[in-house]
């Protein structure tokens, strides 16, 4: 304070320094005096201390956050897994024409996903169509010279009995009979044939309109209009192997690689909790499924299948996430009130629990009352409101440079 007094003084203009004559204009004297003045006030009022770089994170409402009385016996890490996942191809190889799903998309069981050139199966359809109809006009043919033979038989049958047909006529129109029938019987055959054919040739037209196998999201379109597609791989990268791939998002549950030294400490039905990697704040409540019967003897590990027990949008296939098996000690939970932050967010001063809220870019230093610790946050029971933004990652170095009123530049 004592300096810029001292330079303010300085700004003073000394008598001795006036034009002897007086002479001097006042309109340029005025200037200048505004000028410093100007001049002053800036050096003044400007801030003694520079914005500090921070870290910040919001409070988050703890009401519907429950912490169980259970003590963690076993940490291990794995990755979200999907139990129903395909990749959608087609059964014969063939132009795809049309793709009507994107990545992202929720689809339907047997909703429409994609069709093919059917140009040929239509053909062979109609071929099929025809052979079947000429049959059938060949099987009434036979029919009615069935009945024509049967009449000549029974007329053959009375002129033997009046001694006025051969024995040789009547066996040539009994056979004639017999020889229809057979072949009538070998044209219903032919017709059963096909019918199936049809069936098939229909089975191979429906198949040129790919549907979905069972509800679920698409994360990966694999084809375009105009590209071949086969069931198998045909080499050479032109021709690709599957139309996209779906996941049943109601199926995705945790696979974790437990060591065989500790696999004892888990069993079936085992409650526990999943911690996502994206969201460490976030605990999700879960239980053992099984323990796959088999060891892997590279790692030394079992591998074990853990469900979610909450399902939520923001659980992806292929996540990381670290899983806390937990051995229950009593059966009640406990209610959360409050918000949850970070655990590096809280600094102890003076033996109290303090936070810095973070408001226009401006600290300001806060008592509040700490209460449960859940993984890496912390519940904080008063003294802070849900959305309120606080400095995170304090350090030593950090807390000693922020004060009330401190401005700070948010990462």
């Amino acid at each position: 304070m004592e300096d810029k007094k001292a330079l303010l003084g300085e700004l003073s203009i000394d008598e001795n320094q006036r034009t002897a004559d007086g002479r001097t204009p006042r309109l340029v004297i005025t200037c200048i005096g505004t000028l410093l003045l100007a001049a002053a006030a800036w050096f003044w009022l400007l801030p003694a201390n520079e914005p500090v770089e921070v870290r910040i994170a919001s409070a988050r409402s703890a009401d519907d956050q429950t912490m169980n009385n259970s003590n963690a016996v076993l940490e291990a890490s794995g990755y979200v897994t999907a139990r129903r996942q395909a990749t959608v191809s087609s059964k014969y190889t063939g132009q795809v024409i049309d793709v009507f799903v994107e990545e992202g998309m929720v689809v339907e069981k047997n909703q429409l996903l994609a069709k093919l050139d059917d140009q040929t199966q239509r053909a062979q359809l109609a071929l099929s169509e025809a052979q079947l109809n000429a049959t059938a006009s060949r099987l009434n043919e036979v029919r009615v010279q069935l009945q024509e033979a049967e009449l000549a038989h029974d007329r053959t049958i009375e002129l033997a009995d009046k001694k006025l047909a051969s024995e040789a006529d009547l066996d040539s129109t009994r056979l004639a009979v017999s020889r229809l029938k057979a072949r009538l019987e070998s044209l219903a055959s032919e017709i059963e044939v096909g019918e199936k054919s049809l069936a098939i040739q229909q089975q191979q037209l429906n198949d040129t309109e790919i549907r979905a196998p069972f509800a679920g999201v698409v994360i990966a379109k694999a084809a375009q209009p105009g590209e071949m597609i086969s069931p198998v791989s045909a080499g050479g990268g032109f021709t690709r192997t599957g139309i996209c791939t779906i996941v049943d998002m109601a199926s995705l549950e945790i696979e974790v690689d437990v060591n065989e030294s500790y696999i004892n400490r888990v069993k079936p039905d085992q409650p526990a909790t999943a911690t996502l990697d994206s969201y460490e704040d976030w605990r999700i409540p879960a239980k053992v499924i099984t323990i796959i019967p088999t060891a892997d003897r590279n790692k030394a590990t079992v591998r074990v299948r853990i469900a979610f027990l909450e399902t939520d949008t923001r659980i992806l296939p292929d996540m990381g996430v670290k899983v806390s098996f937990l051995e229950e000690t009593e059966e009640s939970t406990t209610q959360l009130t409050g918000v949850m932050i970070s655990g590096t967010a809280i600094a102890s001063i003076d033996d109290e629990s303090v936070v810095f809220v973070v408001a226009n870019d401006v600290v300001e230093r806060r008592s509040v009352r700490v209460g449960p610790k859940q993984g890496s946050s912390r519940n904080i029971v008063s003294g802070l409101r849900a959305g309120e933004k606080v400095v995170t990652n304090l350090s030593d170095e950090l807390i000693a440079s922020l004060e009330d009123g401190q401005r700070v530049l948010a990462n």
